[in-house]
């Protein structure tokens, strides 16, 4: 199959690549109770979130003003990604993320953990 032609510029995706790879990097929990090494601490030190994030919230506005076909297409995408699918199923990919479309997609997509892979 012939790489499909997209709605979504490829300037939108590579945006949103860089916003999620900003988000995904935060800072890592500090807590002055923690032992001295990790496996006296059981590992619970995580990444920190931040209310307010505005990296996150700037990547959230940015999804949600993009238009139905190019938030079917991100989704679309994130699966092709992760291996739900080939190249070959891309126009399944596409109606099956368009069938499950919701006013939601910003927070679908922030929940993926791989976002910006």
């Amino acid at each position: 199959m012939a790489d499909p032609a997209l709605t979504v510029a490829s300037d939108t995706i590579c945006h949103i690549i860089v916003k999620a790879r900003e988000f995904d990097a935060q800072d890592v929990e500090t807590d002055t109770d923690l032992a001295s090494n990790g496996s006296d601490d059981r590992m619970i030190a995580s990444l920190e979130g931040h209310a307010g994030d505005p990296t996150e919230a700037e990547l959230r506005e940015f999804i949600d003003a993009l238009d139905e076909d190019e938030q079917t297409e991100l989704v679309a995408l994130l699966w092709l990604g992760r291996g739900d699918g080939t190249l070959d199923d891309w126009d399944e990919l596409k109606e099956q993320a368009r069938e499950l479309r919701n006013k939601r997609t910003a927070d679908y997509l922030l929940g993926e953990p791989l976002l910006s892979d």
